[in-house]
């Protein structure tokens, strides 16, 4: 099979998500290439973005003004300089008897342009809802007509609903053939918008349990207790509940080390947060880390805070990653009731989940597993256990590629003739 992969940005550091479908495709012998919105110049990449080359195997999309007077010239300028190139190509999707509106408003010309001279795609798979538009114009302006899966994965369905309206994914919901996302919760909420019940399944985002090592965890001599927080220092990340949580705590257990890893736009107000509480000497944020910097950070540590809220904006968090591979290696967690996340975190079995936006309710928990120790392994084991039998990317990577040859057998494909591309929520 040949699948193409559309993406907002790529490569992107904490998107391991998405790479881990894209390496898996390839393992499994599929062709890939990859569209991206925008490519992303940065030192710091994932190994495989390297080992696989994945950088000959991505293009940029041409970007589509929102301006219609704007997308005209601009439209202009590039039909006249690619034109000699796949005249029959550009002038099919330029024909307004044949797609209407999408080709008189030249968005099936500003992605043709994108697919000139490229082979023939059996599966185009967006990896956000906000990449489906350009997905569908993909499969409208190719003659191989490919399939078209969606995913929905976060914000695609929070935020942008909340921005652009419920009937943003309308058009979406006609021209698609399957749709993804990444949790029970998320999948619901396709289905409120309009997306048929039987081609909406849950297909959760996986990881390789085999590269965290599973760490029983326990009180070193030195007293010390270690906690981490992974995340992008944005909103809807939660993390000033975890830095009052944990200055809280502090004051009653001083032998608190805090390491925030990641960046982000609230890097400053966070920062101007940790002086305020005199909590500099204990509570660090460290930047980017790369994936192996952080499960070396990941295994010095005793537990984990991951603190997501809801953003003003609506932005809302599936089972994040970075909780999945802090409990594959044995760490216990404190989360929030929050999107997708109690479908991950089982309350007072692998961690602890709080209301959101509560600090005070983060720190009881901090402070009940500080003075418990002996419930970490337990904790950790039972979170080890949930990920192995849930997240394991090599069986969702099956998953996925079973979907894709499924797809291209039958014209109706629907969850309810095919219960095993289902996950089930949790209990």
């Amino acid at each position: 099979m040949r699948i193409a992969f559309i993406v907002g940005q790529f490569p992107v550091l904490s998107e391991t998500f998405i790479l881990n479908q894209i390496i898996g495709v390839i393992d499994r012998g599929h062709e890939v290439d990859i569209y991206a919105d925008h490519l992303i110049n940065t030192l710091k990449v994932h190994p495989d973005v390297e080992n696989y080359r994945l950088l000959e195997r991505t293009y940029q999309l041409t970007q589509i003004p929102n301006n219609l007077i704007w997308r005209v010239i601009k439209g202009l300028g590039l039909l006249l300089v690619n034109f000699h190139k796949s005249p029959r190509f550009l002038l099919e999707s330029l024909n307004v008897s044949q797609h209407g509106l999408q080709a008189a408003s030249l968005w099936l010309m500003y992605s043709a342009i994108s697919l000139m001279h490229k082979q023939a795609y059996d599966i185009i798979h967006c990896q956000f809802g906000t990449q489906g538009y350009r997905g569908m114009f993909f499969k409208n302006v190719l003659h191989s007509q490919p399939k078209l899966i969606v995913m929905f994965r976060g914000h695609d369905i929070s935020r942008y609903v909340q921005e652009h309206g419920d009937r943003v994914y309308d058009e979406i919901f006609k021209s698609g053939d399957f749709f993804l996302a990444n949790c029970e919760f998320f999948r619901q909420r396709v289905i409120q918008l309009g997306g048929n019940p039987e081609r909406v399944a849950v297909h959760r985002s996986g990881l390789d349990c085999s590269k965290f090592k599973f760490i029983p965890r326990q009180l070193n001599a030195d007293g010390i207790i270690r906690i981490a927080t992974t995340g992008r220092l944005v909103e809807k990340k939660g993390i000033e509940y975890a830095i009052r949580a944990v200055a809280q705590q502090a004051q009653v257990y001083p032998q608190l080390e805090y390491q925030i890893i990641g960046d982000g736009i609230l890097k400053e107000h966070l920062q101007t947060i940790i002086q305020a509480l005199n909590a500099e000497s204990f509570i660090k944020l460290v930047g980017w880390k790369r994936e192996q910097e952080i499960i070396e950070i990941l295994e010095q540590s005793h537990l984990f805070i991951a603190p997501s809220i809801t953003a003003q904006d609506g932005n809302q968090d599936a089972p994040i990653n970075v909780l999945k591979e802090a409990m594959a290696m044995g760490l216990p967690v404190i989360s929030t009731y929050h999107g997708g996340i109690p479908e991950l975190v089982e309350d007072g079995v692998s961690g602890f989940l709080v209301p959101e936006s509560n600090a005070e309710a983060l720190a009881e928990k901090l402070g009940y597993l500080i003075e418990h120790p002996e419930r970490w392994s337990e904790m950790g084991q039972a979170g080890r256990a949930y990920v192995e039998q849930h997240y394991d990317i090599h069986r969702l990577n099956d998953k996925l590629v079973q979907l894709y040859q499924q797809l291209l057998e039958t014209d109706n494909l629907a969850v309810r003739s095919q219960p095993a591309l289902m996950e089930p929520s949790h209990p």
